[in-house]
């Protein structure tokens, strides 16, 4: 059986749709009535962090379209959790929409980004989006503990939670 080898656009394209349907899981086991939930003052609330998952994904959405700017200018995070899943939903599918529309060479480009404190760099576009979805995991393991902590069911993530056992 012959493999089918994928370009650097559809493996991420196939890595995007399997991590944002692991998010709205999550998303979607949250409590909608603990969102403003902060395990402690400097951290954000349930539906700050929540946020972060749309916001990112708009900046891959700039990214890809080179119109990204530094700081990003990102819509403010919505009054309700309901609003944060549905904005979720409706980015990650412009999002994937537009990665199906473009061809490979649209990611050969450079975006750019902080490279550390006070500095500027200059991406690969590919890199960038990787660093996003990469990031969006990140802030997901985050959620997972406040869902945890909001008294939330967790599903599954990457394997079995003990709300979701596989056997």
């Amino acid at each position: 059986m012959a493999t089918m080898v994928q370009s650097p656009r559809e493996q991420f394209l196939t890595a995007l749709k399997q991590e944002t349907d692991t998010t709205l899981k999550v998303l979607r086991a949250y409590p909608k009535d603990k969102a403003e939930l902060k395990p402690t003052p400097v951290m954000k609330s349930a539906r700050e962090l929540a946020w972060m998952f749309t916001a990112e994904m708009g900046a891959s959405l700039l990214a890809i379209h080179d119109e990204l700017r530094m700081p990003p200018d990102l819509p403010p995070v919505p009054a309700t959790l309901d609003e944060v899943i549905t904005a979720f939903e409706q980015t990650r599918d412009q999002l994937a929409a537009a990665l199906e529309k473009i061809g490979d060479e649209d990611l050969t480009g450079t975006v750019p980004f902080p490279s550390g404190p006070g500095q500027m760099g200059e991406f690969p576009k590919v890199q960038f989006l990787w660093f996003m979805l990469c990031d969006q995991i990140h802030h997901r393991g985050q959620f997972s503990v406040y869902t945890r902590l909001a008294g939330g069911r967790l599903p599954s993530i990457y394997g079995p939670t003990a709300d979701e056992p596989w056997f």
